[in-house]
Order: structure tokens, then C-alpha cells, then sequence
């Protein structure tokens, strides 16, 4: 039988809630920008990894792509509306270089 290995680990429910709980602004804030932002820059993190052991994955790659640019465009928001919430969240996710 040929068994396959699992390099990376999916992203999870308990996962996707821990980074809403530590984003937040309110109790009840499960979509504001900062919460959608960690939220992509996790799978665009898992995403990266995948494509360090599946170089040819195109199909997986345009998905990165686009998650990518939403966040891109979720940052740009942050910096326009409120520019020290969006400072502490580059350097909360390491963002910027």
C-alpha cells in the first residue's frame, strides 16, 4: 500500500479562531480588516511552505496570488483609514522589511 505523508498541516478551524480572538477589536469582531488581514497572511504563510515541496502546483499558485492581493488591498484600506492600527499590525505579522 502506498501511504501518503502530510508535509503541511491544513489550515483549521481551532487555527482561524485563535488568529480572530488575537486580532479582534471587539467581542463580537470576526471580519474587520485587522482580523481578515492575519487571517490571509496565515494561508498565504501555509501556502508558501506548500509550494517549497510542489514547485509545479500553477493552479495553487494563482491562488496565492490572489490572496495576495486582497490583502495587499486590505492593508492599503488600513494605511487610508487608520493609519496606527495599520502600523501595529505590520509589525504585529512582520510584514514589512
Amino acid at each position: 500500500m502506498n501511504q501518503h505523508v502530510i508535509t503541511e498541516m491544513p489550515f483549521v478551524k481551532e487555527q482561524k479562531e485563535k488568529l480572530i480572538r488575537d486580532f479582534q477589536t471587539h467581542q463580537m469582531d470576526t471580519g474587520s480588516a485587522p482580523v481578515q488581514i492575519a487571517i490571509l497572511t496565515e494561508r498565504i504563510n501555509l501556502l508558501t511552505e506548500h509550494f517549497k515541496a510542489h514547485r509545479k502546483d500553477h493552479h495553487s499558485r494563482r491562488g496565492l496570488l490572489k490572496l495576495v492581493s486582497q490583502r495587499r488591498k486590505l492593508l492599503e484600506y488600513l494605511k487610508t483609514s487608520a493609519r496606527p492600527e495599520y502600523q501595529k499590525i505590520i509589525e504585529r505579522l512582520n510584514l514589512r522589511k
